[in-house]
């Protein structure tokens, strides 16, 4: 039997909307869209791969893990700012990626979420 283990942040929402920040079914994890404060897209991107390193790291995992990124923005014109803070962690990584441009997220303020896949070894 495959063993999962399901990563929790404590946020109200993952109760109310039914789901877990991370799953880790076997040797690939799978990281829920996060979201993080920032001023801009360039902050914003940075405090979602601090945030998810954590998840990664309470998994036995890293950024190297990671395979595919997708990245979801509310204005796409920002590309450049997302791409820089992207870069800076997975330049040498270079996952799989996609960015695409969002009508809106779940809350005004929120400019950038991104999903993450990881694979690992057992």
């Amino acid at each position: 039997m495959t063993k999962i283990k399901k990563i929790s942040t404590g946020s109200p929402w993952e109760d109310i909307v039914g789901y877990s920040r991370a799953i880790k079914i076997g040797n690939t994890i799978e990281v829920s869209g996060t979201t993080a404060p920032g001023a801009n897209e360039y902050e914003q991107t940075i405090a979602i791969i601090e945030s998810v390193k954590k998840v990664l790291n309470e998994l036995n995992a890293d950024l190297n893990h990671v395979i595919r990124t997708r990245i979801y923005c509310t204005d796409i014109s920002k590309w450049e700012e997302i791409g820089k803070a992207h870069g800076e962690y997975f330049g040498k990584i270079k996952p799989v990626t996609a960015m695409v441009e969002v009508s809106k997220l779940i809350d005004p303020n929120i400019l950038v979420e991104i999903e993450f896949s990881a694979i690992v070894s057992q």
